[in-house]
């Protein structure tokens, strides 16, 4: 059987699959950029070695946010054939997992629109061009926390009208210091500005709140996959490409992009993928 991982900052999507059955389960995000060999090989071992058969895997796919160096690569396969115990590990980057997932063996634009985003010009084969997403810091322009950032700085500049931040608030329970402190002195900021941005799908309707996602997905567009050769489709995935869908496709339409697939999860098609190419 083979086993197939797509691996976010917040989640990681397993499936053990072959012609006649699937295990699907979730996990722990693994992002070996933010946690050691140790955490890693805690959730590996917590998480997924009891929940298999594993004697009979005879593959490892890996795709992981992090995963962007050999190093890294090197790290995650490492850990996977310790606990696991299969040779035949691939260790690669969630991006090309989402290329792989999104375009087959066909070129386009593939993004991701997650807890982070990230984008690439993928030529059927392999990634032949790629802006760099920056992080949450930087860039990760319409992610689920950039969302959640640009939302949280508008409450707390009272930029947005009074109404909204006391819903806001009210739905979340949470202080300015208590908000401060997750983004600054506790760790995965990112993971806990994107579990505010659900705030931002809920209140579409408010002109205001519909116009911070639109510009959060102009930003993307503008700064990610603007820089690509354009006519080429664009194929999205990811939880906030799939629920913010008429946001972007709207947006898109206005930069004259063309949008393709937009799944919610990449595993799916992944598992068609390399089963196919088992055959």
């Amino acid at each position: 059987m083979i086993l197939i991982a797509d691996s976010g900052s917040t989640k990681t999507d397993w499936c053990l699959a072959d012609e006649t059955q699937t295990i699907a389960f979730k996990t722990a995000g693994i992002n070996p950029f933010f946690q050691t060999d140790d955490e890693i090989r805690k959730i590996l071992s917590r998480e997924v070695l009891e929940r298999l058969p594993v004697t009979d895997i005879t593959e490892v796919h890996f795709y992981g946010a992090g995963c962007a160096t050999p190093v890294q690569c090197q790290m995650i396969s490492g850990l996977l054939r310790y606990v696991i115990g299969c040779d035949q590990v691939e260790v690669n980057s969630d991006l090309l997992g989402a290329a792989r997932a999104l375009c087959g063996h066909e070129p386009g634009i593939a993004c991701i629109l997650g807890t982070g985003s990230n984008s690439c010009y993928y030529d059927g084969k392999n990634i032949v061009r790629h802006v760099s997403p920056l992080g949450f810091i930087l860039g990760d322009e319409g992610s689920g926390a950039d969302l959640g950032r640009r939302l949280v700085a508008d409450c707390l500049k009272e930029e947005l009208s009074q109404p909204l931040r006391e819903r806001f608030f009210a739905r979340f329970q949470l202080s300015r210091e208590q908000i401060l402190q997750a983004v600054y002195k506790e760790p995965f900021p990112n993971r806990f500005l994107a579990s505010l941005s659900p705030f931002v799908a809920e209140n579409l309707d408010e002109p205001e709140i519909r116009l911070l996602a639109v510009n959060a997905f102009t930003s993307f567009f503008r700064r990610n996959v603007l820089h690509y050769p354009q006519g080429e489709t664009v194929h999205m995935v990811g939880s906030v490409a799939y629920y913010y869908r008429p946001v972007l496709l709207e947006v898109a339409r206005s930069l004259s992009l063309t949008v393709g697939k937009i799944l919610s999860a990449p595993v799916t098609e992944l598992v068609k993928y390399h089963l196919n190419a088992a055959n």
